[in-house]
């Protein structure tokens, strides 16, 4: 069972070591980098790649680890015992299921997303050690325990807003996706637009570093706002000499693709301004 990519999906070589790794020791794997490098859809291609069944939870900042296990309905329990409704006898009628149950009880291996665990409070982490390093929780409410009956590849991706406890680090094999160089993104982008003319490519990525390496950039446009971005310049028929910037007009044709904020927008016009003041 080796990931190598997909047809959809450019892996580099380090990267697919370290999914490789993570399945041959049994342990999660945490993979930070900055959003839009693909975090999220590695998980998706990985499963894809290997022909398993996904399994996405997606944290967000209410999220509590427990619901990963299970949810206890008691206020609807308290609800139905006063209607005299004949449910309450078997608690296991409140209990809801979580994604870790889910992926615990599946009959075979399935890949298990935690998309963006640094979103949740910094307790979160912790609160899953036990879970995901013996593939096991207890259910109080009904006194059973829930095993796995096949170990999931579990992937966790951070975008790196807080930091994340050691004991869960030292639990995870880590990797941190570098946002690509030239040639990896122009094969990106192929896998993307195969029909995309290779001067227009060339331009357009140029123009793409350029705007990402501008000092005191607030927000650096990720690989997919560069999909975006491309999508839009084919869409709109544009030709290399439009994409081309001067010192009068430093916005990027379809900026709005590229950049993400109003600072970063001043940004460019006030580079405009001073290379105008310059001529």
């Amino acid at each position: 069972m080796k990931f190598e990519g997909t047809s959809a999906y450019i892996a580099s070589e380090d990267l697919s070591v370290a999914v490789n790794a993570a399945i041959t020791l049994e342990r999660p794997l945490l993979v930070k980098g900055e959003p839009g490098t693909g975090k999220t859809e590695l998980a998706r291609q990985v499963a894809d790649a290997l022909g398993l069944r996904i399994i996405e939870w997606h944290v967000k900042s209410t999220t509590r680890a427990q619901q990963g296990l299970y949810e206890y309905d008691a206020v609807s329990r308290l609800r139905d015992s006063q209607l005299g409704d004949a449910r309450v006898e078997d608690v296991s009628n409140y209990i809801k299921r979580g994604k870790l149950w889910d992926a615990f009880a599946s009959d075979e291996r399935v890949v298990l997303l935690i998309d963006e665990i640094d979103k949740a409070d910094i307790e979160f982490p912790n609160d899953l050690l036990q879970e995901l390093d013996r593939m096991e929780f207890h259910v109080y409410e009904t006194d059973e325990t829930v095993q796995a009956k096949q170990r999931p590849i579990v992937i966790i991706t951070s975008n790196n807003e807080k930091e994340l406890p050691d004991a869960f680090l030292r639990r995870c094999f880590f990797h941190f996706i570098r946002f690509p160089d030239a040639e990896v993104l122009k094969s990106i982008v192929n896998v993307h637009f195969p029909d995309i003319k290779d001067r227009l490519l060339s331009v357009a990525l140029k123009e793409f570093f350029e705007i990402r390496g501008t000092p005191g950039l607030k927000k650096k446009p990720s690989t997919s706002e560069v999909l975006d971005w491309l999508k839009l310049i084919l869409a709109e028929d544009l030709a290399p000499e439009d994409l081309v910037r001067d010192g009068t007009d430093a916005l990027p044709k379809l900026h709005g693709a590229l950049l993400k904020n109003e600072q970063d927008v001043a940004l460019f016009e006030r580079l405009a301004f001073m290379a105008r003041g310059r001529t």
